[in-house]
């Protein structure tokens, strides 16, 4: 029996090929679609989950707000991680990170530039699954001057992984003995590190300062304890910790502390919800975003119901060339389940080769999608463990759902109406088809609006008034590599043509710069009267090189000996401060970590705000300091011979450095570096949309042609009567235009409230627009008007006596 339905299931899809390439197609593309948003989904679930331990570790981090500024940061206290051991016996193991920054590391007569450095203690073995190839996990990071390193770093520099007791030179002057050589870290890793360099190294690490959170610090429970409880305890351990060092620094106890409106709260976040939960300050990089997987999973099961509901429509709209079989088969016997039956394996077969064309072409696309979402997606043993038994599973379960209202409708034909040749009264159903096009096209108007809402964002972004000029500002990289030759290099670089001025400084706007300390109104320190802030050394032309503007007070000047205690403030940190006029006012800064000398500065301007932090955030307090850092260097250029430019700049960096990379980019490609993460996503949001729009047109293609078909003779009556095209061209269409004028007013306030959610994200956002509803509208309906006026053209084209002669 089984046989013989597939047989004449074959034999009536290759009858009516044209039927069976749009509604393969039509699934495959949908199942592939939803097969590249399924890997997206797995992938971004999937990080730190290779930890054996994954379930049992958590971070600690900081909720501070002081000095009328809250931030959420990711680090904590250097003695936080000791002292949470020591007090709690349900805490097993603990380790702490610290961030280094960059180093040029030796190969030969060449310094290479390697920015994936950390400080680990050595007990990061017993808390991450790192397998160590080479060296004793035991060991390995207990010595300074020691680092473990990834497989691939040691083919670079020694083409072999037998590498312990190797030694590596940073900066030409700290040698490391390699003492351990790891796997690679994987990609679903919220942290990637090369270098794992040992914490004894670093003094800092010694430190016993509560106030001074720099180190990430991770935990691991032992079995069966409970985080919530253990979470629970955290404000007395902090407070008893932490309660001498406030009395010392600020002569006052955590009550009047928090009276004074300030707070600092401990909490965990488990390991595995860091990349998809976690968007604090000092993070290791950019995480993802759950709100995005959702989004995405949604509109996975979205196209994946419009492909559906394709089929069914494609299946009705020639259910008139398969009325009189079914009317046939009826009349000789044959039982209702066996036409429910025929046409289900029907449905099944179209959705297996939809089904194995889908894994092919999301096979094919899969590098095209790994550039647009900035994966690195393949396809493993393991992704094919689970995906072939969830594919057969899709296909049962598509083909049986696809197929069944077809199935269900044709086989309940009446066989006397139909062979009679009366089909209309044998058809039922128009109410859930015509919801099926509105479901289809409301969500096409979702997508529609959530693709311009996201593009005008940014685009909004892109176009932002900064507060500073991001354009035509080039960056040179391993500044620390000319020590003090940093001047040196910066004087010459002004002499160059096509220079227009250039600046060392600590930091830039697009650093993600975490240096933060409190400054106090009085000599005293009073929590009521301070401002939590950071502060960036800067030099008399890094205003000017960046086109920020001063809006009261001046620059720095070398000339001025006094400028070594002045100041610059931005207008968020006048607000904090509360000055009527702030300039030659007095701030007291720390000496030191334990607040135990105060030194006093001078504000001599104010400017105006810019964003140095994501446009999520809003513009927080910030301070300009008078010093010689030399972290960072930037070039404003006005030369029309950029390459030629950049070759004198390096030119002036080998002569000072030979031996070390010169290394430059551009202040807006590291700006547009920030939102590269949503631009992706934008990208993403935009193909699946298109996607989606396709997949529906293919499902409106479908049932305008059900309709010409259910009005054959109708419209050759017509044409006899004189009616010309564009009367029966709208004719077919008013009913389809009244469809999707439903669709748009049901999509319009969700896709608002959806696109509006998403918006809270950023701090600086554009409204949504009017006109971005009526635009997304107009789309739908041209898109429906171009699907059906080729349905409708045909059939006003068709000879009205081919269309009676069965009368």
């Amino acid at each position: 029996m089984i046989r013989n339905y597939i047989k004449t299931a074959l034999r009536s899809l290759m009858k009516n090929k044209g039927f069976t390439i749009i509604n393969v197609l039509g699934l495959a593309l949908g199942l592939a679609t939803c097969l590249l948003i399924v890997f997206y989904v797995f992938d971004e679930l999937s990080y730190d989950r290779y930890n054996e331990k994954a379930d049992r570790i958590y971070r600690v981090n900081d909720d501070i707000k002081f000095g009328g500024v809250s931030n959420s940061y990711a680090v904590s206290p250097a003695p936080m991680a000791a002292a949470m051991k020591a007090d709690f016996p349900e805490i097993e193991q603990v380790v702490r990170f610290r961030g280094k920054g960059g180093s040029q590391v030796k190969k030969g007569n060449q310094n290479i530039q390697e920015d994936m450095m950390i400080y680990a203690d050595p007990s990061i073995f017993d808390v991450f699954t790192l397998p160590m190839v080479n060296g004793n996990p035991a060991t390995a990071l207990t010595e300074p001057h020691s680092v473990v390193i990834t497989e691939k770093i040691a083919q670079k520099y020694f083409n072999r992984t037998n590498v312990v007791g190797e030694v590596l030179t940073f900066n030409d002057t700290a040698q490391y003995k390699i003492t351990g050589v790891i796997k690679n870290i994987p990609h679903q890793s919220h942290f990637r590190f090369d270098f794992f360099i040992s914490m004894p190294t670093l003094a800092e690490a010694k430190e016993i300062a509560w106030f001074d959170s720099n180190f990430n610090t991770y935990i691991l429970l032992k079995s069966g304890a409970d985080s919530k409880k253990l979470e629970a305890k955290f404000d007395d351990f902090y407070k008893r910790h932490a309660g001498p060092q406030l009395e010392s620094i600020l002569h006052l106890n955590f009550t009047k502390f928090e009276q004074a409106g300030n707070y600092i709260r401990i909490n965990l976040i488990p390991l595995k919800k860091i990349h998809l939960y976690s968007n604090r300050v000092a993070e290791f990089d950019a995480n993802g975003n759950i709100d995005y997987v959702y989004i995405f999973s949604a509109i996975a099961i979205f196209i994946l119901l419009i492909a559906c509901v394709n089929f069914m429509n494609l299946s009705t709209a020639r259910s008139s060339n398969r009325a009189r079989e079914v009317g046939v088969r009826k009349v000789l016997g044959s039982p209702r389940k066996y036409l429910i039956a025929q046409f289900l394996t029907e449905s099944i077969i179209v959705t297996l080769l939809g089904a194995v064309i889908a894994v092919f072409a999301a096979w094919a696309l899969l590098p095209l999608f790994n550039q647009m979402s900035g994966k690195d997606l393949i396809i493993t043993p393991h992704i094919i463990s689970w995906l072939i038994p969830s594919l057969f599973i899709i296909i049962i379960v598509i083909g049986c759902l696809a197929g069944s209202y077809p199935a269900f409708f044709l086989s309940g034909f009446n066989p006397i109406e139909v062979l009679k040749g009366k089909l209309a009264s044998g058809f039922k159903g128009g109410l859930l088809r015509s919801v099926l096009v509105v479901f289809q096209f409301a969500i096409s108007i979702i997508l529609i609006i959530g693709t311009l809402v996201i593009y005008n964002q940014l685009k909004f972004i892109q176009n932002k008034d900064l507060g500073y000029n991001r354009d035509h500002v080039l960056t040179v990289g391993n500044m620390d590599a000319l020590g003090s030759s940093a001047t040196t290099f910066k004087q010459e670089v002004k002499q160059i043509a096509g220079v227009t001025d250039a600046s060392l400084a600590a930091a830039l706007p697009t650093w993600d710069y975490g240096n933060s300390t409190s400054l106090f109104k009085d000599q005293a320190p009073d929590p009521k009267r301070a401002l939590h802030t950071q502060i960036w050394g800067i030099d008399e032309d890094y205003i000017n090189t960046l086109g920020m503007k001063i809006i009261s007070g001046r620059n720095f000047s070398k000339e001025m000996l006094t400028d070594s205690s002045g100041l610059i403030i931005n207008e968020a940190a006048v607000k904090v401060l509360a000055f009527s006029n702030p300039i030659d006012q007095k701030l007291y800064a720390p000496a030191d970590n334990m607040v135990k000398n105060l030194k006093a500065y001078h504000i001599i301007g104010v400017i105006k705000d810019f964003n140095f932090k994501s446009l999520r955030l809003n513009v927080t307090p910030l301070v300009f300091r008078f010093d010689g850092s030399t972290g960072a260097f930037c070039v404003r250029v006005n030369s029309a011979n950029t390459p030629a430019l950049l070759a004198q700049i390096k030119k002036r960096w080998m002569e000072l450095s030979p031996n070390h990379q010169f290394d430059y980019s551009f202040l807006d490609q590291q700006f547009d570096a920030l939102y590269r993460s949503e631009q992706r996503i934008g990208t993403i949001f935009i193909a699946f949309s298109s996607l989606a729009i396709i997949i529906a047109c293919l499902g409106l293609f479908g049932l305008a042609a059900y309709a010409a078909e259910q009005r054959t003779k109708e419209i050759g009556i017509r044409k006899i009567l004189g009616a010309d095209m564009s009367t029966i061209v709208g004719m077919l269409s008013k009913d389809f235009i009244k469809l999707v004028g439903i669709a748009i007013l049901i999509a319009s306030p969700v896709a608002w409230w959806a696109m509006k959610q998403w918006l809270q994200g950023f701090a600086y956002r554009q409204n949504i627009q009017w006109w971005e509803m009526a635009l997304a509208g107009a789309t739908a309906i041209l898109i429906a008007l171009a699907t059906i006026s080729f349905q409708s053209i045909k059939a006003a084209l068709t000879n009205p006596v081919k269309s009676l002669k069965s009368e």
